[in-house]
């Protein structure tokens, strides 16, 4: 059995920036702006959050992919000023920092963090910014081999954001991770693979297609009950904030925002 949302109503929220059809237990998340080459926005970061709680409280759903339509994966955020990255009218008061606009793409991938049913990343083109930083907390990375990434957040006198200079050098090493964040440069999809950054490249084209239910990752009642229990352990719950989720160890405390002390 297959659903789409993809441009329907789910509550509150229209999808527009992304699609969300699940398909014989395999939830598939497609960023969907190509014109854009899928560059991340305020919107399309609370549209992921809706998709990871449509996903998690759909009792069919095993695994989630997200990946992304035409030719790029995730270009980085939009930075032109008419997509409204910077426009802090539309927030409520308890969405800002200071007055500042939040870390989306931090919110993004704490939310991937916090999943407890297992989430791949189809990586089908280029990964830029939080195309790639987002992806760091999911089980799973698979490329196209055309894919490239880049942690380029130097050339634009920023740190690197999404808790990635937590999750990078835990998954690649602290040398490789120093060296790409310093660097900025793009990195190609067999170096990426071989550093354990990407787990399989796949024929180009390949990724972004929906994944049937011979070749999707099918966990088996067991192994779906231990991912969801080794997930859990990743998860504390803090009494002084109602019970509310976190995730264990340095990304959940208040000094890192975007890489940096935050002022007090």
């Amino acid at each position: 059995m297959s659903r789409d949302q993809g441009g329907n109503s789910v509550g509150a929220m229209e999808f527009e920036q992304i699609t969300y059809r699940v398909d014989e237990g395999v939830a598939t998340v497609t960023l969907n702006r190509p014109e854009r080459l899928n560059a991340f926005t305020h919107r399309m970061c609370r549209e992921l959050i809706m998709a990871c709680d449509l996903a998690e409280a759909d009792h069919e759903v095993r695994v989630v992919v997200l990946t992304g339509s035409g030719r790029a994966f995730c270009a980085g955020a939009d930075l032109d000023p008419d997509a409204g990255q910077f426009d802090v009218t539309d927030m409520g008061a308890g969405e800002l920092i200071d007055g500042a606009p939040p870390d989306a793409s931090g919110i993004a991938a704490l939310r991937f963090a916090a999943m407890r049913k297992p989430t791949i990343a189809a990586i089908n083109g280029d990964a830029i910014g939080v195309g790639i930083t987002m992806t760091l907390p999911m089980n799973i990375r698979i490329a196209s081999t055309r894919a490239r990434v880049g942690f380029v957040f130097t050339r634009r006198a920023l740190v690197p954001e999404a808790a990635s200079s937590w999750f990078l050098p835990r998954i690649v090493g602290i040398a490789r991770a120093v060296e790409w964040v310093t660097t900025a440069r793009i990195v190609l999809a067999e170096e990426a693979c071989a550093s354990g950054l990407i787990s399989h490249l796949h024929p180009d084209d390949a990724c972004s297609q929906s994944p049937s239910p011979e070749t999707a990752f099918e966990p088996t009642p067991r192994s779906r009950h231990k991912c969801g229990a080794q997930q859990e352990e990743q998860r504390t719950y803090c009494p002084a904030d109602g019970g509310k989720p976190h995730i264990r160890g340095p990304i959940h405390c208040p000094e890192p925002i975007e890489g940096c002390a935050r002022p007090h």
